[in-house]
């Protein structure tokens, strides 16, 4: 539906406004401080501050630099993660695409980034953006190869590259949960349990520890702490945008924010039950009936909405907790960790969920 575009980019936006906030309150309460308190109650005009300032900065193109690339890469960067909302489903009938094929396309247009990168890097004509640049390139490539193995697993309990039909496998009408726990002899409609028993950490025990790979591999992807070598404040000043300044300088900030939001919207889809309540039908107050709406109604689009950005938040939250607990690794550990450590165990898990798959045939 083209009603998912102007909602996933007040989404995008709203993530930043949010985000920043609670980052700067996170971050205070772990190091025990206050954060941003004197710009309007609690600090909360404190981003409608900085937006003001950054509407006013000069956008400065510096005379070395290549004019056309530097001006067009927070665009292509943008760009490349937005369109990774298009396959997303947000409700059981709000999605932007239905494409058979979504998870491949997404994995495939957010790649582009990349290129926007190196863009910005090259095309600063500075060697601090040009390391930062290359760095987060090696980087994101590198990452790509456990982060792919890992939703290859899920593609292959599900069956399918439909985001949508991995969330409908995901609610109230799975019957993996009549194998895995046996339900059934107990008396229970087992296809109206739903609730967190039919995500799929459930139905394949192996895909916890994908969801945990996952989780790592799209920090690398973000350049979120312990993984942001490509800005390395403390020896390349910012890495690839050091050059940038104002609204250019913004949009790079909005991309940070809006590839955050992404992964994580698709980690809740691939592995968290999606747009589907958590809540089962055990016991007599059939949980998941009245909190997750029939397809087609409008409580079925709330709830569903409602649930997923629930479970994305969390694990927004989570990044921000690691930022702010975790150094900063070496090229070297970070490199060691994709290769070494993330990969081989991603396919051993590739292995394991194929062969799990076999045996709930």
């Amino acid at each position: 539906m083209p009603v998912t575009l102007p909602i996933f980019l007040i989404m995008a936006l709203s993530s930043v406004v949010v985000g920043v906030y609670l980052e700067r309150k996170i971050s205070a309460f772990i190091q025990d401080r206050m954060g941003p308190m004197e710009v309007g109650k609690w600090g909360l005009l404190q981003l409608v501050a900085d937006l003001l300032k950054l509407l006013q900065k000069e956008d400065i193109v510096p005379a070395a630099a290549d004019r056309k690339l530097f001006l067009v890469a927070p665009l292509v960067i943008f760009t490349a993660i937005f369109a990774g909302y298009a396959v997303l489903p947000l409700s059981p009938d709000l999605q932007g695409s239905t494409t058979a094929v979504g998870i491949f396309y997404l994995m495939t247009i957010i790649s582009v980034d990349v290129i926007g990168i190196l863009m910005a890097g090259w095309g600063s004509n500075n060697k601090f953006a040009l390391v930062g640049a290359v760095r987060s390139v090696a980087q994101i490539i590198s990452y790509e190869i456990p982060l792919g193995l890992v939703i290859l697993c899920v593609v292959m309990t599900a069956q399918t590259l439909d985001l949508q039909t991995i969330s409908y496998q995901q609610g109230l009408y799975s019957d993996e949960i009549v194998y895995l726990f046996g339900l059934k002899s107990l008396g229970i409609d087992i296809t109206h349990v739903g609730g967190f028993l039919s995500w799929n950490i459930v139905r394949s025990p192996f895909l916890i520890i994908a969801y945990i790979v996952f989780f790592i591999t799209t920090l690398a992807e973000c350049n979120r702490a312990p993984f942001d070598i490509p800005e390395g404040e403390s020896e390349l000043v910012g890495g690839f945008h050091t050059e940038y300044s104002g609204m250019r300088w913004a949009l790079l900030f909005l991309s940070e924010y809006a590839m955050m939001l992404l992964v994580s919207l698709l980690g809740a889809i691939l592995f968290l039950g999606s747009w589907n309540t958590p809540l089962p039908n055990i016991g007599p107050l059939r949980l998941a009936d009245w909190t997750s709406g029939a397809p087609g109604t409008i409580w079925g689009n709330v709830t569903g909405a409602f649930w997923l950005i629930f479970k994305a938040g969390i694990a927004i939250l989570i990044q921000m907790w690691v930022r702010w607990t975790f150094p900063r690794l070496r090229v070297d550990q970070l490199m060691f960790l994709c290769w070494k450590v993330l990969t081989p165990v991603a396919l051993i898990l590739f292995l394991f969920c194929g062969i799990w798959r076999l045996l709930m045939v």
